[in-house]
């Protein structure tokens, strides 16, 4: 449902995924090079992992010598890039590791600062270089070159998963990787400096999305689609106070794990539509099939009030192959695939007694969609 929780956003590992556990604020948003008209999508991410194992340099997993003695991560990562761009830019992503103990924090309201990297709901800055030589080194696991940001947002439009996300179910350890979207429409106004190329992004044409993971570990597979570019049939009209989001849920009982289950949530022009099902064959049910050249994800959710069906497609050479470990040190072989131009279509239906009735058939644009599989 639309509804904000900010006391979700803040920092929240404690007991158990302290020591085995990660949090990563996840942000997105076009951004338009002025001079040639380029218009591309940045990722901005903030990740601590295993705060608790922290030591006065980071402990990167990947490291030959950690892998061999089983020594788990332990580090705070500014994660920032680029996907491809619509002029035949090439994706990019790249890594800042600091110690934990350069995390500076402040609660209320919640802040943080990760080195120059800096963190609140209504702003980001910072800045990321790599040079060739750390580049070519697996523990970094990205590409070379720098990038720098200033930006201010503003959240309009939450997706907020109750319970599942709720103290209890957190210390129960009942789910792998918990999810709380503050901002499925955010708003971002400032500039980007990738490689020496300055890119501005504008309330009008940011479609921005910002969320946030934690937990011990990654879903698997890994399933995430989300937009606010919605322009409807109906009407011929882009949407206004609307937005669509879609994250993969893999709830467990103890160490057992249950059938998976997909959060939907779509804010069409104010009314929310909020789909929680496990994979069925009247509920819900999806599909992710892929080939050389794109990826295509199908959804059709149902529940006593609605139905809906998405079908969205991203060509792989604008998306970008991220990188990550989890708490234990392992990385997927594959990576996770991820794209911020998908382009899709979803129709609405409102249940009734006589059967289902059509609301609108929207156009989605600028769809920030992700899949992978260990």
């Amino acid at each position: 449902m639309n509804l904000s929780d900010l006391t979700r956003n803040a920092y929240l590992l404690s007991g158990s995924l302290s020591r085995k556990g990660y949090m990563r604020w996840f942000h997105s948003f076009q951004a338009i090079q002025p001079e040639t008209g380029e218009h591309r999508v940045f990722f901005i991410e903030y990740l601590i992992m295993n705060p608790s194992l922290g030591q006065e340099i980071p402990v990167l997993g990947q490291l030959p010598f950690h892998r061999k003695r089983g020594i788990r991560p332990s580090y705070l990562l500014v994660k920032a890039g680029a996907f491809g761009g619509d002029g035949g830019s090439p994706a990019k992503q790249l890594h800042a590791f600091y110690p934990i103990t350069s995390l500076r924090l402040a609660l209320n309201p919640f802040v943080m600062q990760i080195g120059e990297n800096f963190y609140s709901e209504r702003r980001l800055y910072g800045y990321v270089d790599v040079s060739h030589e750390q580049s070519r080194r697996r523990s970094y696991m990205c590409n070379e070159g720098d990038m720098e940001w200033d930006l201010e947002l503003h959240k309009s439009i939450s997706c907020h998963t109750g319970h599942l996300a709720g103290p209890l179910f957190s210390a129960l350890g009942a789910l792998e990787t918990f999810w709380h979207a503050e901002g499925i429409k955010t708003v971002y106004r400032g500039h980007v400096v990738l490689d020496g190329v300055r890119y501005e992004a504008t309330e009008e044409e940011s479609y921005g999305y910002a969320d946030k993971h934690w937990g011990s570990g990654f879903n698997d597979p890994w399933l995430q689609l989300a937009t606010c570019c919605l322009t409807s049939e109906r009407t011929g009209r882009q949407l206004g106070h609307s937005a669509l989001a879609v994250d993969g849920c893999y709830p467990r009982f103890l160490f057992f794990p249950l059938k998976k289950k997909l959060l939907v949530q779509l804010t069409y022009e104010g009314e929310d539509f909020f789909f929680r099902f496990a994979q069925s064959r009247h509920r819900c049910k999806w599909k992710v099939t892929q080939n050389s050249k794109r990826v295509q994800w199908k959804i059709l959710a149902s529940n006593k009030d609605a139905l809906l069906k998405v079908t969205v497609t991203s060509p792989k050479e604008e998306m970008a192959e991220m990188n990550y470990e989890d708490p234990s040190g392992h990385k997927p072989e594959l990576p996770l695939l991820e794209g911020g131009m998908g382009i899709g279509k979803l129709l609405l239906y409102r249940r009734t007694k006589e059967g289902k009735e059509w609301i609108d058939t929207l156009t989605l644009e600028n769809v920030l969609c992700a899949y992978g599989v260990d």
